[in-house]
């Protein structure tokens, strides 16, 4: 039993290190010599707010221990591909940059207080704002990729970080403490006050 909780928690670090360490490739003379869907795929690691929320949905999804939670962090990149596809589409989507500094608060908060909600709840919550981060990892796609391989590449490192997540706090809950978790939204709700402060 230990040698397995060593092995998920080097698993962990070792997704965690390769998380830290993409945003510095990511600088745009990188992203615009790649394909589209390494674009995408990188895209979600250029913006905190952004990596903050993907991570926070997969700490808070553990922290519910019901059935059908996957549901929660499997509905944010479904619901991501339909903000992508309103901005592609020209439609458009008001206070997009608040919506996105908004999902870090209330997620960081929601995980601080181990809030848990019904299934359905939680899936409603996290569509909202999946729908607003979809939007602007549309809008700032460049306009000689795929869009295609754009959003298939967003939507896997969104399933990545969520896993991160989710096996983080797991991994926490488990082998040292079931609050560690509830610190770090803490850190993920003054960063979201800190993200909204910046838009006023």
């Amino acid at each position: 039993m230990k040698l397995n909780n060593l092995r998920c928690m080097c698993m962990v670090v070792a997704l965690g290190s390769a998380m830290i360490s993409l945003p510095a490739l990511a600088h745009d003379s990188v992203l615009h010599s790649m394909n589209a869907l390494q674009n995408g795929f990188l895209h979600p690691f250029t913006g905190l707010d952004h990596l903050l929320a993907m991570l926070a949905i997969g700490i808070w999804s553990a922290q519910q221990k019901r059935a059908r939670d996957w549901l929660i962090p499997a509905s944010f990149p479904l619901m991501m591909v339909a903000g992508g596809a309103l901005a592609l589409a020209g439609i458009a989507l008001q206070g997009v940059e608040h919506g996105i500094a908004a999902s870090v608060l209330v997620l960081g908060l929601l995980i601080s207080f181990a809030v848990k909600l019904p299934v359905g709840a939680g899936v409603a919550l996290v569509s909202v704002f999946a729908m607003a981060h979809g939007y602007a990892h549309a809008q700032e796609m460049p306009a000689s990729g795929s869009a295609v391989l754009y959003g298939a590449g967003f939507v896997l490192a969104t399933a990545l970080i969520h896993a991160v997540g989710w096996f983080s706090s797991n991994a926490a809950q488990k082998m040292l403490t079931s609050t560690l978790p509830r610190y770090a939204g803490v850190m993920i709700t003054l960063a979201g006050a800190f993200f909204l402060s910046a838009l006023a």
